[in-house]
């Protein structure tokens, strides 16, 4: 007979959870406000992270146009649009999902940060036939240890010109500008219908001329091996077009992913969801259809969705996602907290599509709830704030242990602030090596976090658990905020 997933494996991480208890909504404060530690271009006077200062204000001038603005996606001082517009996307999603459990002010500071985003991203596609898809030479930036203030390594633009391809980058761009334009429909109408045109207008280039950008040898040198698209262009297709669904309600695009779903490879990779692959995001966005309006032609989604939800049930007969001996969610690879915060993420939303429909997901040989799938992203969230083997939180200022030495450039040098005077590419240098704490706290930052077997050491050169990135951060607040309103989730 099948039974009641019980988590068993569980219990011992949630009870010192219990015991230690986690401030949500303080995380999620934070996990807004790193944001502002990642900002390119002219700061506003309402700047909360004081240490930062202007940078990047000639980006675009080679093309004569305006690239000023974005987000550096890590610790360097590169603006990758790829992982920025996911980011965006997964900024959005959170708003759209679990905005109304955030405290008002809160949402307007996430609302500020994706905007910080979008208005850079209108940018990127304001030219016909033309995207924009980087501003930094990576291999420049990475020979320097400078703050983003001081740059003096050549601020490169990458453009893709039709026909050349950039599905993934135009896909991606698509999908945040719709999302954008769903978070801002009740506060900016006007915004949110310039967004929802723009992306419109990036899906068609996504979809006229197909293929992945970093295989076009104009760009490859730049993007590789950094955020080359290693799992093809056709998932960002998808993606697009089912943001587009989501936001504008249009036909034309629950056709495009009802007719495409077998030949873009939506059975395909349903196992991960990051920057580089939205397989399984995907499946849980277009799922929301198929149970709250009975949209039935899209089944394959849903069946993808559940299946993605048993892989991470260890006590499931199809389970195949590895876990720490603290219960972190592991794959293999640098920055591992990025499929922690994901996951969760995804968790969650599915779970509130499946209590609206008083639905559970069938597992073969046990039904998992959706306090089951809760239950499990608040062990992740938990182990991520400091709910496990070390005793650390991953996110820098919260609690009082948590990573001093993080993989960050303007975080470990003086800020400008305290030291005008400029630092060049390798004076640098002597910071990036000092065993010394950061002297500028970027509060909120998750880092790369630990490794399979739960160790870390708090090392700016292992940049692979050190490093936070926006990525990271950007479905955090959408969990967080859902657990700062449900702190003890049924």
């Amino acid at each position: 007979m099948k039974k009641k997933l019980q988590f068993s494996f569980l219990l011992s991480t949630l009870l010192i959870a219990a015991v230690v208890g986690h401030d949500y909504g303080d995380a999620l404060s934070k996990s807004i406000l790193f944001f502002e530690g990642q900002r390119s271009g002219y700061l506003p006077q309402d700047q909360r992270l004081a240490w930062r200062g202007n940078s990047g204000l000639s980006d675009g001038w080679t093309y004569n146009t305006d690239l000023v603005g974005g987000y550096y996606d890590a610790g360097d001082n590169v603006k990758f649009n790829f992982p920025m517009s996911f980011t965006t996307t997964l900024l959005s999603w959170s708003i759209i999902e679990f905005g109304d459990s955030m405290p008002p002010h809160e949402l307007r500071n996430a609302l500020v940060a994706v905007r910080w985003a979008t208005d850079y991203l209108l940018k990127t596609v304001s030219q016909p036939n033309r995207i924009f898809v980087q501003v930094g030479d990576p291999n420049f930036d990475h020979n320097c240890w400078e703050r983003p203030e001081d740059m003096d390594t050549e601020r490169t633009v990458y453009a893709v010109d039709a026909p050349n391809a950039a599905s993934d980058v135009a896909g991606e761009t698509a999908a945040a500008l719709a999302a954008a334009s769903m978070a801002f429909r009740s506060s900016d109408s006007g915004y949110a219908e310039t967004l929802l045109r723009n992306a419109v207008k990036a899906f068609q280039f996504a979809d006229s001329y197909r293929g992945a950008y970093s295989d076009n040898p104009n760009i490859r040198d730049g993007a590789c091996p950094f955020y080359c698209d290693f799992d093809g262009y056709q998932d960002e297709l998808l993606w697009g077009a089912a943001w587009l669904r989501r936001a504008s309600q249009d036909d034309t695009y629950l056709n495009y992913i009802e007719m495409n779903g077998k030949t873009l490879g939506a059975d395909e990779n349903i196992n991960e969801f990051g920057w580089d692959n939205k397989h399984a995001g995907i499946n849980v966005l277009v799922s929301k259809e198929v149970l709250e309006a009975n949209k039935y032609t899209l089944q394959s989604y849903k069946a993808s969705a559940d299946s993605f939800m048993c892989t991470l049930v260890p006590e499931s007969s199809s389970s195949h996602i590895d876990y720490s001996p603290g219960g972190l969610i592991y794959k293999p690879g640098g920055s591992n907290l990025q499929h922690a915060t994901t996951i969760s993420f995804l968790l969650l939303v599915y779970a509130n599509y499946l209590a609206k429909t008083s639905q559970s997901v069938n597992c073969g040989n046990l039904y998992v709830t959706p306090a089951s799938l809760r239950l499990q992203a608040k062990k992740q969230v938990d182990y991520i704030l400091g709910s496990n083997p070390l005793g650390l939180s991953y996110m820098v200022g919260y609690s009082n242990n948590f990573p001093q030495r993080i993989h960050h450039r303007g975080s470990s040098l003086p800020s400008i602030k305290d030291h005008p005077q400029f630092i060049a590419c390798k004076e640098g240098s002597i910071y990036f090596n000092s065993t010394n704490p950061n002297p500028n706290v970027l509060v909120g930052a998750v880092v790369g976090g630990p490794g399979k077997d739960d160790a870390y050491n708090d090392d700016r050169v292992d940049f692979r658990k050190s490093e936070p990135t926006t990525y990271i951060n950007a479905p955090f607040v959408g969990v967080l905020a859902y657990f700062a309103a449900n702190p003890n989730p049924s």
